[in-house]
């Protein structure tokens, strides 16, 4: 691996991305907290939508833009009421979903970093 390669290369691509969003879903899934704040009967949407827009932040194909416009992660979420509760949820599944992948650990501290400052910049309602 070199240092010209993007995060997304240097952890596995696609596949990787894949596998820790399909693993975050599982936990969403039953979640009650989080799972009332996707309307869809199915998560397949939602969670193609997450896959897309992380490969595309850690240096994979422009996809998600392509199809979706700019991510406005705030503006998205404006609907759902994310408290401190959510937030928690949020990320107790991820940390499920980023252990299960194995990466090295500064790829790993790297993609925790991103998740503990996005659910924190996701949170809307005051507790």
């Amino acid at each position: 691996m070199t240092d010209q390669q993007s995060f997304y290369e240097q952890v596995g691509g696609e596949e990787t991305f894949r596998k820790l969003v399909r693993r975050f879903y599982e936990g969403v899934a039953e979640d009650p907290v989080l799972r009332p704040m996707y309307p869809e009967e199915d998560l397949g949407p939602a969670e193609e939508r997450l896959a897309l827009f992380l490969m595309q932040y850690w240096g994979g194909p422009r996809t998600y833009s392509d199809h979706r416009g700019h991510p406005r992660l705030r503006m998205r979420h404006a609907p759902f009421a994310v408290d401190q509760a959510a937030h928690d949820a949020w990320l107790r599944h991820m940390r499920d979903a980023v252990d299960s992948l194995g990466l090295a650990p500064a790829h790993e501290q790297q993609l925790w970093a991103y998740m503990v400052y996005a659910a924190r910049s996701m949170v809307n309602t005051p507790d």
